[in-house]
């Protein structure tokens, strides 16, 4: 897979070492000027060294796509300066790793590739990308988190050979940086390490000086320029750390889940009901200022890496879904039913997988499932809709949906052994009574009760 990771710093390099191992394609950004402390075990420093190596990874500076490509054929991996991560454009990742660590999140948004991964405080799975990998040292170090946030930046760095604050090296005044021992070196507690800003700066701890930036460069008062270690093991300083990689494993392992979802699912969207108990066409009412229908679209936009189709009979909103790129199936028959919806998105995605000419069953055979949700549930999330698809890579052959104190809701995700049997549903009947027969197999991903609201009538505005 071709994997873009947006900052190249101790962590990053953990992250992309890990990926790197299991045969992905990485490509890395960087600001002009990498504040990278631990820079030995960094592939920041082939911002100003033009070249890095750490471990069995190779980083060269690349200025020009042209020269990033060159870098990529040869089987490593080009480090550009590009804050902004323009290089996503003529890319093309299949996923976008956030691993700047700035503590917020600097502009990354979910829609960025088909798979977005934000690192450690700052980012929401579901929000701001599709899950987030845990930075503080402890017993959730290098988890995947699904829903919700990493842990918030303390302001206190973690415990390392019994010392905290008083392993990092701050600058005692802005400006220049001017090191006056060397990464790997033993210091005592008192001795002058560097001088910033014409102002000494002393170890707090003894030690071995297990990181301390680059010569020349331009810092200010308090910003952290260098680490000790009380482990002393001069090795360190030469090896990615054991939180880099646990933080890369969670990564790697989010990748491998993504790399089993991608184009083996498919989503339908059903947006085809006559709204008889609303009073009117529901799906143009106004949720906090959106219509309910385009909510659902910015949800489905969040998975460009699955086929997506929505079932209507409305112009306006099928005029909408064909600019964001969703297949449109027409359905003009709304009477016969929420059947004939399920039917119509099934067939389209069957044949639309299928390709070049070959059957439906050979489409059966690409796709593992469908997921089917409507239009009618304002506060259905990206967070929701990615659980359901990492559950169902997990247990296959079951019906997977969202669900809140063990009572099921939509959407659903259905595997392909069961699409025969939606295909034989007819009238106004959903697929309720198929996953009562297949009761065992139903898996509900708990969510919480707002999400499953969904608007009948006018009365269930005022609950979503």
């Amino acid at each position: 897979m071709k994997i873009l990771i947006k900052g190249a710093g101790d962590l990053a390099t953990g992250i992309a070492s890990r990926l790197y191992g299991a045969g992905h394609q990485i490509l890395m950004t960087e600001i002009s000027e990498p504040l990278t402390v631990r820079r030995t075990v960094a592939l920041s420093r082939a911002v100003y060294e033009k070249a890095a190596k750490v471990e069995e990874m190779g980083a060269f500076r690349a200025d020009t796509r042209g020269e990033a490509e060159h870098i990529l054929m040869r089987g490593e991996i080009p480090v550009m300066v590009d804050p902004e991560a323009a290089c996503r454009c003529w890319y093309e990742p299949d996923v976008v790793i956030d691993a700047i660590l700035a503590k917020k999140n600097l502009g990354t948004v979910v829609t960025d590739a088909p798979f977005v991964i934000g690192v450690g405080p700052g980012f929401t799975a579901g929000k701001d990308c599709h899950c987030v990998i845990e930075t503080k040292r402890g017993h959730t170090l290098g988890n995947i988190i699904w829903k919700g946030s990493a842990i918030p930046n303390t302001g206190v760095p973690g415990n390392v050979g019994g010392y905290t604050t008083e392993r990092l090296i701050r600058a005692s005044a802005g400006g220049i940086m001017e090191p006056r021992v060397q990464i790997g070196d033993l210091v005592e507690k008192g001795q002058v390490v560097a001088v910033t800003g014409g102002q000494p700066v002393y170890a707090q701890m003894p030690g071995v000086v297990r990181g301390m930036l680059q010569e020349g460069v331009f810092v200010k008062e308090g910003l952290k320029i260098g680490d000790i270690d009380a482990r002393a093991e001069i090795s360190h300083c030469y090896t990615i750390s054991d939180k880099a990689r646990a933080i890369g494993g969670g990564a790697l392992e989010a990748v491998m889940s993504f790399e089993r979802m991608q184009g083996r699912y498919a989503i339908v969207v059903l947006a085809a009901g006559a709204g008889v108990r609303f009073g009117g066409n529901k799906l143009h009412a106004l949720a906090d200022g959106i219509p309910l229908y385009e909510k659902m679209l910015q949800n489905v936009q969040a998975f460009s890496s699955f086929p997506s189709f929505l079932v209507t009979g409305d112009e306006k909103i099928a005029a909408e879904a064909n600019q964001r790129g969703i297949t449109v199936v027409r359905n003009d028959r709304p009477e016969e039913g929420i059947s004939l919806s399920l039917r119509l998105g099934l067939e389209a995605a069957l044949q639309s997988t299928a390709g070049n000419g070959r059957s439906s069953a050979s489409g059966e055979q690409m796709l593992r499932g469908i997921l089917f949700s409507v239009c009618d549930q304002p506060r259905l999330t990206i967070s929701t809709m990615q659980r359901i698809f990492h559950t169902a890579v997990l247990h296959p052959g079951s019906i997977v949906c969202a669900g809140h104190d063990g009572r099921g809701g939509n959407p659903v995700l259905w595997d392909r052994r069961y699409f025969s049997e939606l295909m034989g549903l007819s009238g106004d009947v959903g697929g309720r009574q198929i996953m009562d027969r297949y009761r065992e197999n139903v898996r509900i991903v708990e969510t919480d009760e707002r999400e499953l609201n969904d608007v009948d009538c006018q009365e269930d505005m005022a609950l979503i």
